[in-house]
């Protein structure tokens, strides 16, 4: 990555002398990127944008305006350590999101993999760990620790309560409590979420025959139709699918809820 590179810089934004800047980076109005952040090739950062560090971003992303990244936590234990944000490529974080750094307390580290879309407001706070090509619609809030599987989607107004993840092709709905894990597929919502089916036309999109998706299904009615504990329903599921590759992640999944499933 080139350092201070910085002809997309507009006059009126302020750039640290210690910021990295790589090839192609624009910066716009009014916006800060502080000491400590290094931002990738071709990234965008429209005005009124914050960028504390040590952060981290990577090609191609998008940041609109307001939006605070990097920022310390608003973890009460949080005493200053150097905790960092890392951000991969070709995301879009939209109007007034809220990104904060790890804390000591966990792996030191709040981190969002590549081609996620964060609708406007919304929140990650320390120590979460966002996936690849997720989508958080407007007012997603994720309390700290939370974490979310690959192209997952959580609805507008979905509150995550800490140590929670939301499992790989999963999906609330708007305005979901999310108290517990949601297991790898499954789809959520209410208040507080209950597991309401498989996300099936998410698995469509992604490519899943119908026969995997009949398998998923089958899987996922010995998870909530037979009356078994989350314990038995593994132990089925590792007898009776252990040549059904596509379970292994639900089954992942469930082996560590450590806050128990949506039911």
């Amino acid at each position: 990555m080139a350092s201070q590179v910085w002809s997309g810089v507009h006059p009126q934004a302020i750039v640290d002398p210690a910021a990295k800047l790589g090839r192609n980076v624009t910066v716009g109005p009014w916006s800060y990127v502080g000491p400590g952040v290094e931002i990738g090739d071709d990234t965008e950062i429209l005005s009124h944008v914050v960028i504390k560090g040590p952060t981290v971003i990577g090609r191609g992303n998008r940041i609109f305006q307001f939006s605070s990244v990097g920022e310390e936590c608003q973890d009460k234990k949080y005493a200053g350590e150097p905790t960092t944000l890392v951000i991969g490529d070709n995301n879009v974080i939209r109007e007034n999101c809220t990104i904060h750094r790890g804390t000591v307390q966990d792996q030191g580290e709040t981190r969002i993999g590549n081609d996620n879309l964060l609708m406007a407001y919304v929140h990650v706070a320390h120590d979460c760990v966002i996936g690849n090509n997720t989508i958080l619609a407007n007012c997603a809030t994720l309390a700290g620790h939370v974490s979310v599987g690959d192209w997952a989607i959580l609805g507008g107004g979905t509150m995550v309560h800490q140590f929670c993840h939301v499992g790989a092709y999963s999906m609330s709905a708007g305005g979901s409590i999310v108290l517990k894990d949601i297991p790898t597929y499954v789809m959520a919502s209410g208040q507080s979420a209950s597991a309401h089916g498989l996300n099936v036309e998410g698995l469509k999109r992604r490519g899943y025959s119908k026969d995997v998706i009949s398998e998923l299904r089958r899987a996922y009615k010995v998870i909530y139709r037979q009356g078994l504990t989350l314990v038995q329903a593994i132990e089925a599921l590792e007898r009776d699918y252990a040549d059904v590759k596509e379970v292994a992640p639900l089954i992942a999944s469930l082996r560590n809820a450590h806050r128990g499933i949506v039911r």
